[in-house]
């Protein structure tokens, strides 16, 4: 055979190859292909959100002034409803506690005395201030926590409270022209999660 026919079947023969190698890559990649895509799935996601927000107490005093009595004489008393209100969303407790201040040295203050009663004043339901000089009247107590002598409130609930004064008959000449100022207050925590 003569070298042109030898570079020539060898050039078809490189021809051959390139083809061949061709055809193997192309069918590689569409092989490859065709298993990408049969490793497809089905996928699905979904979310859901929270929302909080926050609840209340609301402790309301009804009147703001319990009392205004001036020219009293010894034998003197008077009584006023107190409605105490809770206009929250959670339950609480609350407590009060009294402050006195005599406008002179005569001590008026500890003259006077109070009650508390649970109901109104027309119809007084169970003591819950006994007898006791005006200016140390208090129940329960403003540390946090359940303490003995609180009071409960549910949500958007009230009740009332019968606060009757009185100046003793046996008050003597020593309180003429006196004068007192009380301030009752009330403290509120929450009940819930608060023993």
């Amino acid at each position: 055979m003569d070298k042109l026919d030898l570079d020539s079947a060898a050039r078809g023969r490189q021809k051959r190859r390139r083809a061949l190698v061709a055809m193997l890559l192309a069918s590689s990649l569409a092989t490859l292909g065709a298993g990408a895509m049969s490793l497809a799935v089905f996928t699905d996601s979904q979310a859901t959100t929270g929302a909080w927000s926050t609840g209340t107490i609301v402790l309301g005093v009804s009147p703001s002034t319990a009392f205004s009595a001036s020219g009293i004489l010894p034998g003197a008393s008077g009584s006023q409803d107190i409605t105490v209100s809770n206009s929250g969303t959670g339950a609480l407790r609350y407590a009060l506690s009294t402050s006195a201040t005599n406008a002179d040295t005569k001590g008026l203050a500890a003259q006077l005395t109070l009650t508390i009663n649970a109901g109104t004043c027309a119809s007084p339901g169970a003591v819950v201030y006994a007898t006791g000089p005006l200016g140390s009247a208090a129940f329960g107590s403003n540390a946090q926590g359940a303490q003995a002598g609180d009071r409960t409130l549910a949500a958007a609930a009230s009740e009332n409270l019968c606060f009757a004064w009185s100046f003793p008959l046996s008050s003597g000449n020593g309180f003429k022209n006196a004068a007192t100022t009380a301030t009752f207050t009330f403290d509120a925590e929450q009940t819930s999660n608060n023993p």
